[in-house]
């Protein structure tokens, strides 16, 4: 007999666990084993049996035992086979572990705290009668447990394994904020913690567009961790909950009043609630819980609509059911999208399940509770604890039953077990292969705590061909599989894989989903379903909020004038870019139209024409006055300030030109400047004019000393001069701010004005002004002098142009200012053309008319007022 004395810290949570006192002399139920022989053992605990009736028993009876009426999770069966399943094939490979046979030992931690410390010091310290701190038979030699399935198994385990340095590989999926794993060095989880999952959610919800959603959570320590994490996500990304609803993983049944009032509470949720995707965590207990509220508050509820959801499941949970609940179906949850353990399906392990029989094992204690709950049959040894309906023949197989009772596909809990099995092999091979420095020289020389760093090392290929390996976290794996749960009538269910979340991969595969896979409960006749709070806004409108209510619940209001919203749902409408405009609808952009003043369109055509028309003319007029050079009335008015006057009134209406056509380049550069200087050159030639009759008539006076001023040289000099100064201007704007060609898109809604943008608006302005300051001149002079005697005085005449002149720039500035595009332009070319004709018919046609139609007053005497 060896003597292993327990530490004070494991002797106290031996004995008295969770502040609950248990003496010595209260009996334990023997635990469910799985007993096989090796030279080196696995342990593991799994979770296979419920108590559905071990309150009401208990009070009924309570000088008998609280465990009485086992009910087996039959499913779970599976877990067990998959361990048996790896130790055989390592045992049948002599690669791996040469003249070494592992064997194992099951145990079962019943769902309960006493039975979780029990189970595991079982595992450390068996014998018949159970007597902690004593080891009365031959000791196993466990250098691995394996187990539990969910957190509060998992950690009330490594209390104990981590005092001893026993490896533990867990195998169910667990939030890593639960209890710090760093403190359990020895602890190793065969599958990712629960955090990829809360993201794949999250992405998951996103993809679909549902943002009004309830959560139903375990009412224990990992539904809170879930419920807090999810909450906080949830916010980030703009998804709101409709509810949080706490479901027992046990009920206590003979309670009918906190029953009927959890059944109420769940009720409600369907009945008054607008949300169709209930996201749900926990573990198989919870589902079952959950399934049997649904199934007592309406015995129908199969078939009612308001039940039809979209179910979100986690990895824990899992269709399952015992016994007692086989005629129950879970047609509730058809289309649940469920986030599962990533497999792959095992070479043999199907076989290896068909081949399973009533005798196919011994030592397996699992086997025979299993055999009767899950075919629904007796022996006749039994002790009446279920309802007979047939005997058992032994030929019965697994594959008959349904997927809730047992299922012939590796779950991913089982294939976890599976890869812990071949990880713990992997990490011994290298103290039995003959050429490692690790080789024990005995078997017995190897302790548990041996392996810890050669389990954090390993990375090995499975039969399934995947690589496996810890990561720093001593986690195994990358992402979930997500399941789509496709219901039968027939109590039957299959998992198809419809997508992968996997959050170290590459932005944007984080979530692959294939939609056109998925089979949606029948009530959404195969259409992506809708979670929302209220209809979605649809493209040309925005989303308002409600006073009072969660962001997730608005009002929808159009786009404000000149947006535009193109998908559902939009928070602002956008402004189109520059060169696009708001359909009428305004869900989308449509491209404006280059707008400028074309020679092709009427307003064009009419311009040019009577552009053409005005320098027709205007060549015309100076054909006359060339023709008839030598006639009194052309030479007594200077012919070459007559010549200069009217070639440049030509030019001034071909300049029109230049502001016709999708502005240009040269054409911008060229049209002011060149409408600047020959305007001044004009308004020069008329001032000149002016001038020179005043200075003619002041010169006749006797005495007078302005005779030196009078021919040539005056005129010549105020053209030159005039011009000359406006030019410079001109040569100043164009080396300093030069116009360019440019487009608005901001004036007009539909169209995008081609124009030329001025450079410098103040030059601009200034040429301007020069030409006007130049034609007051002229008005006031001609004004003056308008009264002077002898009929070849022309003041009149030029009076009265510099009065149109005036008129029609006067006029131009504030139309200019307040048209826009094509418009502007044409009203800059018509005033051009207007004060152009002013000069020429004002000063030239009573010339004309003289000449060509009365040629007896163009004589000098006429001319000198004698007849």
């Amino acid at each position: 007999m060896k003597l292993a004395v327990l530490p004070p810290l494991l002797r106290f949570m031996a004995w008295s666990i969770d502040g609950v006192k248990c003496p010595v002399t209260e009996p334990l139920p023997v635990p469910h084993e799985w007993y096989q022989s090796g030279d080196l053992f696995i342990g593991g605990i799994t979770s296979q049996v419920i108590y559905t009736l071990r309150t009401s028993h208990f009070k009924e009876h309570p000088s008998q035992q609280l465990f009485d009426l086992p009910e087996m999770v039959t499913k779970f069966y599976q877990h067990a086979l998959a361990l048996a399943f790896a130790v055989d094939e390592i045992n049948e490979n002599p690669q791996i572990l040469p003249n070494v046979t592992l064997g194992f030992h099951i145990s079962d931690s019943y769902y309960d705290v006493r039975m979780t410390y029990r189970t595991t010091l079982d595992l450390l310290f068996k014998s018949h009668g159970f007597v902690p701190n004593y080891i009365c038979v031959t000791q196993k030699n466990v250098i691995a447990i394996i187990g539990g399935l969910g957190a509060a198994i998992s950690f009330r385990m490594a209390n104990i394994l981590g005092l001893y340095k026993i490896p533990q590989l867990t195998y169910g999926s667990f939030a890593p904020k639960e209890r710090d794993v760093t403190e359990f060095p020895s602890f190793y989880c065969m599958v990712p913690n629960e955090t990829p999952q809360y993201m794949g959610i999250i992405r998951l919800l996103l993809h679909f567009e549902w943002t009004w959603v309830g959560l139903f959570a375990a009412d224990d320590d990992s539904g809170e961790c879930f419920l807090k994490a999810m909450e906080t996500l949830f916010s980030q990304n703009r998804i709101c909950l409709e509810f949080t609803e706490k479901i027992p993983n046990q009920c206590k049944w003979d309670a009918l009043s906190d029953v009927n009032d959890l059944i109420l509470k769940v009720h409600q949720h369907f009945t008054w609630g607008k949300a169709n995707t209930f996201i749900i965590s926990g573990e198989a207990m919870t589902i079952i819980t959950l399934n049997s509220l649904m199934f007592l508050g309406d015995h129908k509820y199969e078939e009612n609509v308001l039940y039809r959801k979209v179910w979100i499941m986690t990895s824990q949970i899992d269709f399952v059911s015992s016994s007692i609940q086989r005629g129950m179906s879970f047609y509730l949850f058809q289309g649940a999208l469920s986030f599962t353990v990533h497999t792959s399906e095992l070479l043999g392990f199907k076989k290896f399940l068909q081949n399973i029989h009533l005798y196919w094992a011994q030592g397996d204690g699992f086997l025979k509770d299993f055999w009767e709950q899950a075919f629904d049959c007796t022996f006749s040894d039994s002790q009446g604890l279920i309802e007979i309906n047939d005997a058992c023949t032994g030929e019965e197989r697994l594959e008959s039953l349904w997927g809730h009772i047992f299922e012939m596909h590796i779950s991913g809990h089982s294939y976890s077990i599976y890869n812990a099995v071949y990880a713990v092999a992997h990490a011994l091979h290298p103290m039995y292969s003959p050429s490692s420095n690790h080789r024990a020289k005995r078997d017995q020389d190897i302790q548990p705590w041996e392996l810890q760093s050669l389990l954090q090392d390993i990375s090995f290929n499975n039969s399934a061909g995947e690589t496996l390996s810890f990561n720093k976290d001593k986690e195994m794996g990358a992402g979930f599989d997500i399941m789509n749960m496709v219901m039968f009538p027939n109590k039957t269910f299959l998992r198809v894989k419809v997508g992968r979340v996997d959050e170290d991969a590459l932005e944007g595969t984080r979530l692959i989903i294939h939609e056109d896979m998925i089979v949606w409960h029948r009530h959404f006749e195969q259409t992506v379903p809708i979670s929302v709070c209220n209809d979605f806004c649809r493209p040309g409108s925005q989303k308002k909020k409600k006073e009072g209510e969660k962001f997730c619940c608005y009002d929808c209001v159009p786009c404000p004038e000149g947006k535009f919203s193109n998908q559902n749902d939009m928070d602002e409408c956008y402004t189109c870019p520059e060169d696009q405009y708001p359909s009428k609808d305004q869900v989308g952009c449509i491209s404006k139209v280059l707008m400028y003043l074309s020679f092709e369109e009427p307003l064009g055509i009419s311009l040019a024409s009577l552009a053409v028309a005005l320098s027709l003319m205007a060549a015309l007029v100076l054909g006359i006055f060339i023709k008839h050079k030598d006639t009194p009335i052309v030479k007594a008015n200077n012919r070459d300030i007559t010549y200069t006057l009217l070639i440049s009134i030509l030019f001034c209406f071909l300049c029109s030109f230049l502001f016709l056509g999708q502005p240009m380049k040269v054409t911008c550069l060229l049209r002011q400047a060149t409408f600047g200087i020959i305007f001044t050159v004009a308004v020069s030639c008329v001032l000149a004019k002016t001038i020179t009759v005043v200075v003619a008539f002041i010169a006749i006076k006797p005495g007078s000393n302005m005779r030196k001023w009078v021919g040539k040289r005056l005129a010549s000099s105020i053209i030159l001069s005039c011009s000359l100064l406006q030019a410079a201007i001109c040569m100043v704007w164009l080396g300093t701010s030069p116009p360019f060609p440019d487009f608005d898109t901001q004036s007009l809604t539909v169209e995008i004005i081609a124009e030329c943008n001025e450079g410098s608006v103040t030059m601009f302005y200034i040429v301007l002004g020069y030409v006007g300051l130049l034609s007051i001149l002229s008005l006031i002079v001609a004004f003056l002098a308008r009264k002077l005697p002898d009929s070849f005085n022309e003041a009149k005449f030029i009076t009265f142009s510099m009065l149109i002149f005036g008129s029609v720039w006067v006029s131009f500035v504030p139309t200019y200012l307040s048209t826009k595009g094509k418009y502007m332009v044409s009203v800059e070319i018509f005033s051009i053309l207007a004060s152009s004709a002013g000069l020429l018919a004002c000063i030239f046609s009573p010339k004309c008319y003289m000449i060509v139609l009365r040629p007896e007053l163009n004589t000098k005497d006429h001319l000198m007022g004698k007849n």
